[in-house]
């Protein structure tokens, strides 16, 4: 075999699986596996949000070494499911150097959402969680225009601005924007609640529970990359509420509140959940597996919360019921948890906390800035801690079925 090409191929693959949304540890463990199929005698690989590099040994001597440069993300989960059944056919046919090369353009090839899907998606997941967070009607008649204004905007700024803190201070001011005013004007009273659900659609605390997860798993350097990422995103959403605010004088906030049925809660965010399985490019039953998991989700805050009122307890307990249901769904479908944990688990992730500590920082309430700066940052680790009790007791369940959970660098030896 021409196994620089075959080393080109596995980075192809690694490429696009990173591009598309797959979690760094689990891309690192499909690498190494690909790796170790094609028999090299060492393999090495380094992986972290920007970068990719394979170093092996052929088993003729000779050394190769190949690095990628990872300069953009688009998340799409339907073709990180794809990828990742061609890893595992690679792991288990070896295919040469050709066949590696069309059945990456196979998948890379397949058929793209539909561009209604996106629009869709926007509305149910924007409008759905300001229904949750505690909007009326009207309100949600202002969150469905919003959050097209957020597809149809975002798609065009997409394709001409990479820096996240500059797209998504935009998209936050123009958001404000259309809220306030349209609140002044009648239409809707609630402009902070309305804009609570909208953030969700910007919001990337997801990357900085993940960085946490990283971090508590001695991945320092992706760890500190996606915290650092998320801190970007979350800044430029801050900053364009700040502007906005600052714009138009007198804004003021009756402060965050649920939904006050429960019944409508546990359907606006399944319904928002279910929208963002769609952002996020999942496609057939998926769709289902991520909607049932958020509505068991919630349940299961709402639960704990009542018998025990903490929300970083009952955040850390539904977080443990995400991280489990991911794990077994995975296993189901064979796919990567990493489809079935995001739209899942976006019930718990704290925008209302984001928006109403840059809400304090605006009013100069120093005391409303602290406390929900703690709130959000705690919340962010109860997600994690949740998630990595889920990977320590899976791990142990792979290994009493004697089964390779992540074979890593010690395999190569």
């Amino acid at each position: 075999m021409d196994y620089n090409r075959i080393i080109q191929g596995i980075l192809d693959i690694g490429e696009a699986m990173l591009q598309s949304g797959a979690e760094n540890f689990r891309l690192d463990d499909s690498l190494y596996r690909m790796c170790k199929s094609y028999g090299f005698k060492r393999y090495d690989v380094f992986v972290i949000p920007s970068n990719i590099q394979i170093t092996v040994e052929t088993p003729e001597g000779e050394i190769i070494t190949q690095i990628r440069h990872i300069e953009n993300t688009d998340v799409d989960y339907d073709r990180l499911d794809y990828l990742n059944n061609l890893s595992r056919y690679v792991c288990k046919n070896k295919p040469d150097e050709k066949e590696l090369r069309e059945k990456y353009l196979e998948v890379m090839g397949r058929e793209k959402q539909h561009p209604a899907a996106k629009y869709f998606a926007g509305v149910m997941g924007g409008t759905g969680f300001a229904v949750f967070f505690g909007c009326d009607l009207m309100d949600a008649i202002v969150a469905v225009i919003v959050s097209l204004m957020i597809v149809i905007v975002g798609g065009w700024l997409s394709k001409r601005e990479d820096n996240l803190l500059i797209y998504n201070l935009i998209l936050a001011f123009l958001s404000e924007v259309i809220i306030i005013t349209m609140t002044r004007l009648g239409i809707g009273s609630h402009a902070d609640r309305i804009m609570i659900g909208i953030v969700m659609l910007l919001i990337s605390a997801l990357g900085t529970t993940n960085g946490i997860r990283e971090l508590l798993q001695r991945d320092y350097i992706s760890g500190t990359i996606n915290i650092m990422n998320s801190m970007l995103g979350a800044s430029g959403i801050a900053f364009g509420i700040a502007l906005a605010m600052l714009l138009l004088d007198g804004v003021a906030s009756e402060g965050f509140i649920l939904n006050h049925s429960i019944p409508i809660q546990l359907i606006s965010c399944t319904i928002a959940c279910t929208g963002f399985a769609f952002w996020f490019k999942i496609r057939g039953r998926q769709v289902l597996y991520s909607s049932i998991g958020a509505f068991f989700t919630w349940a299961i805050y709402l639960v704990v919360y009542e018998l025990e009122p903490s929300n970083f307890l009952a955040t850390l307990v539904a977080a443990i019921f995400v991280g489990f249901y991911a794990f077994i769904m995975s296993r189901i479908n064979k796919a990567p948890s990493t489809i079935f944990l995001t739209a899942s688990v976006f019930p718990l992730i704290p925008g209302p906390n984001l928006y109403y500590m840059m809400f304090g920082c605006v009013s100069k309430n120093v005391a409303l800035a602290f406390e929900e700066t703690v709130v959000l940052l705690a919340t962010c680790l109860a997600i994690a801690l949740g998630f990595l009790v889920v990977d320590v007791v899976s791990r142990g369940i792979m290994r009493a079925m004697k089964t390779e959970y992540h074979i890593g660098k010690r395999s190569s030896r």
